[in-house]
Order: C-alpha cells, then structure tokens, then sequence
C-alpha cells in the first residue's frame, strides 16, 4: 500500500474518532438526559453507547498505529507523525481505562450508594482527555507529507 493512501486512510481513521467522540459527548449524550424519563434511564443508555464508543476508539486507534508504524515509509520517521502516534496511544489508553477501569466503579456506586460524583467526574475527565487526543491526532494528521518536519 502506498504510503499516500496509508496516511489518507490514518486520517479518516482520526477524523472518525474524533468526531464519534464529538457527537457522543456534546450531542447525543446530553440529549438523552434532556428527552429521556428518568436519568437512571438516560445512564444506562449513555453507558451503553460509550462502550460502543470504546470498541470504535479502539478499532481507529489500532488502524491508524497499524499504518503509520511502516518502518519502510520514510513519513512515519516524521516528528509530527511520532507527536500524533503518542496522542492515539494516550487516547486509546484512556479509552480502555474508562471502560474497565471507571465504568464498572459507576455502576457500583450506582447500586451501592458509593461515590458516584467522584467516579462520573473521573470518567468525564477522561472522556474529555480522549477527545483532546483524539483532536490532536486529527489535528497532526492532517498536515500534508510535504510539510513533514
């Protein structure tokens, strides 16, 4: 594969996550608890779709390190392919710690009167340092190999 088109692909790949974590966080999300019943109802359904969002962070990460991690290609030797390569890893890490790390305590202090506030701040923390990454990604992605320095 060429390395125009790998780079073309990581892009769109960037473009994906940062823009399902855009639309999840500020639109659909906050749309639930505005139309659903009960916020207990629009929780389950905002956890469920942030798992959803996990898998799909996770797809895009891998992809774009599976492309841009070519020791042929002389752009994925660039500085700004390396600084985007550190922010797909932060997110995707941050990703994976919401979903197994944060998400199960939220539950938790759901059913056991546990500290939910503390648990639902981290998880939006780090939900917001994901979408930072992700952005970033795009961000550094989308400069043309011609500018590679």
């Amino acid at each position: 594969m060429r390395a125009s088109l790998r780079h073309r692909i990581a892009l769109l790949a960037a473009a994906l996550w940062w823009g399902s974590l855009t639309a999840l966080g500020f639109v659909v999300v906050p749309l639930l608890f505005m139309h659903l019943g009960s916020p207990s109802v629009a929780g389950a359904m905002a956890a469920k779709l942030f798992t959803a969002q996990t898998w799909l962070s996770t797809a895009c990460a891998l992809l774009m390190l599976l492309l841009v991690l070519n020791k042929k290609d002389p752009l994925a030797h660039a500085q700004w392919v390396q600084v985007a390569i550190k922010f797909v890893v932060a997110g995707l890490l941050l990703a994976l710690l919401v979903e197994f790390g944060v998400a199960p305590r939220i539950v938790s202090a759901r059913a056991e009167g546990g500290n939910l506030r503390l648990w639902h701040g981290l998880g939006s923390a780090m939900l917001l340092g994901q979408w930072l990454c992700a952005g970033l990604t795009l961000w550094r992605l989308s400069r043309q190999p011609a500018d590679a320095s």
